[in-house]
């Protein structure tokens, strides 16, 4: 698994990540804190927990070791007092997990990453965790969006994105 694969893969969380965002938005500001579903994080500990855990194995891939921990989202909630700080987090860390990806080389994609899981992991398959776990959740946020009375929005309408998360035609 190359660099060449690994951004591809990358590409696609891209798009998705934008129409996250547009999820995040349509949270109605004063429910962050709320508990549409008993036991279940907040939307705001979801958002958290989304884009904490994908900017730490970000850059785990880039240092070799994963570092992250639900403390580290425990103490990212409590510095998080509106949807304008939510947001903003969340940007702030996609920014950074986007360029921990970015300055990747060939030879990390396929490089063993150590984790808090038990299990190390080659730096593509912890790309793949961070797609697979930011889909999971984004549909945990679209439930939270239905109990809201929000229609989420579509999950193909990337046109609809920011121009950043649109798609871009493939460089050759």
């Amino acid at each position: 698994m190359n660099k060449a694969v690994v951004s591809g893969m990358w590409g696609g969380l891209r798009m998705a990540n934008g129409i996250t965002f547009r999820a995040i938005a349509a949270i109605p500001k004063d429910k962050i804190d709320a508990q549409p579903i008993k036991d279940m994080r907040t939307p705001k500990e979801l958002v958290v927990h989304m884009y904490t855990s994908m900017r730490y194995i970000a850059d785990g891939i880039v240092n070799g070791e994963i570092k992250w921990s639900e403390e580290v989202d425990k103490e990212t909630c409590n510095r998080i007092k509106s949807h304008d700080d939510l947001t903003r987090y969340a940007g702030e860390s996609w920014k950074a997990a986007d360029r921990a990806i970015q300055s990747l080389a060939d030879g990390q994609t396929t490089a063993m990453v150590k984790t808090p899981w038990g299990q190390d992991f080659p730096g593509f398959v912890c790309v793949s965790i961070i797609h697979d776990e930011h889909l999971h959740h984004r549909g945990q946020l679209y439930a939270f969006l239905r109990l809201f009375g929000v229609e989420p929005p579509f999950m193909w309408d990337f046109e609809h994105s920011a121009p950043e998360f649109q798609p871009q035609l493939e460089k050759v």
